[in-house]
């Protein structure tokens, strides 16, 4: 079955190069109106220009879609309103939005300044909740929509160099996580993408350009455009890259009781294998799902019969 936007209108954040000018036209392609947000200037992010956003808007027009270039700042959350405001008066809704916006400032934390890991924290997460929480009213409103956070795996697996990125790309793991409870009941579903991609961002960390060809954005594309299709998923971390695709999920152990007699640090690091023993290891649900489990070992390990 084919996947179509039509009658849809998405958000793409850094939308002027790489992976947001792919989703962005993709999305078009596919019948959505779109708004191509990019802060244009200079690699590093800075700058102010609407020259990317305008190029992307005008290839979409060229193929007979619809868009609108923005260069609103996602760190500035009044801008991200009057983006939403003006894509909401002149398309009358907001259905998708691709949280995509983004920075590097790679160094060894001994070595980076506050102020950098300030500044990558506030674009990618910040950034997310911003542009997140300026659409999540209208989406309540209409009983629809359908959310990404780029994450990454330097925020999953941890990357060297990487410490601020990578809190910030869990974070939005985080937020999806929550997310995706409160907006299941108003048909907003929330998801995860963890791209790999030649694009500016990494072009200068992969020196090889054979595996920068293989690299491309389209097939990062496909994995977004399937997360943010109709029957798409809602908590989903999905990993792409090179056209491989992959679940990434936040397991739990079993784990082990202690009576309280043996709850002291000594036994606990004496134990750290059979915590760690990865059979019957399960994907929780909600936080409460973890105190829920070791209440239950905690009962059973004391004989206390639980109401329920």
């Amino acid at each position: 079955m084919s996947i179509s936007f039509e009658g849809k209108v998405a958000i793409v954040t850094g939308a002027g190069n790489g992976l947001g000018r792919s989703h962005a036209l993709e999305l078009a392609r596919r019948g959505a109106k779109v708004v191509v947000n990019d802060l244009g200037g200079a690699r590093d992010g800075s700058g102010g220009s609407l020259t990317a956003a305008e190029a992307v808007v005008a290839e979409i027009e060229a193929a007979g879609g619809e868009a609108m270039a923005n260069g609103a700042n996602v760190t500035d959350y009044q801008q991200v309103q009057e983006m939403v405001k003006q894509a909401a008066e002149r398309w009358g809704r907001v259905d998708i939005l691709v949280n995509n916006a983004g920075i590097l400032r790679d160094k060894s934390f001994a070595k980076a300044p506050m102020d950098d890991f300030k500044l990558v924290v506030d674009v990618h997460l910040m950034g997310s909740v911003n542009c997140t929480k300026a659409v999540w009213d209208i989406m309540r409103e209409q009983q629809y929509g359908r959310i990404v956070m780029t994450t990454s795996s330097s925020g999953l697996y941890g990357n060297f160099g990487q410490s601020n990125y990578g809190a910030a790309k869990t974070g939005v793991v985080g937020l999806m996580n929550t997310l995706c409870l409160e907006g299941e009941k108003y048909g907003i579903r929330v998801n995860c993408l963890s791209p790999t991609a030649a694009t500016r961002m990494t072009e200068d960390i992969i020196p090889d350009p054979k595996a920068l060809e293989l690299l491309t954005p389209e097939s990062v594309t496909a994995g977004l455009i399937a997360l943010v299709a109709d029957d798409g998923p809602n908590r989903f971390i999905l990993c792409a890259g090179a056209g491989a695709y992959a679940k990434a999920r936040i397991l739990e152990t079993e784990g082990i009781y202690l009576p309280p007699e043996q709850q002291t640090a000594e036994n606990v690091l004496a134990n750290l294998d059979a915590i760690s023993d990865e059979r019957g290891q399960q994907e929780l649900v909600g936080g409460l799902n973890q105190t829920v489990k070791f209440i239950q070992k905690a009962a059973q390990g004391t004989g206390v019969k639980l109401d329920g």
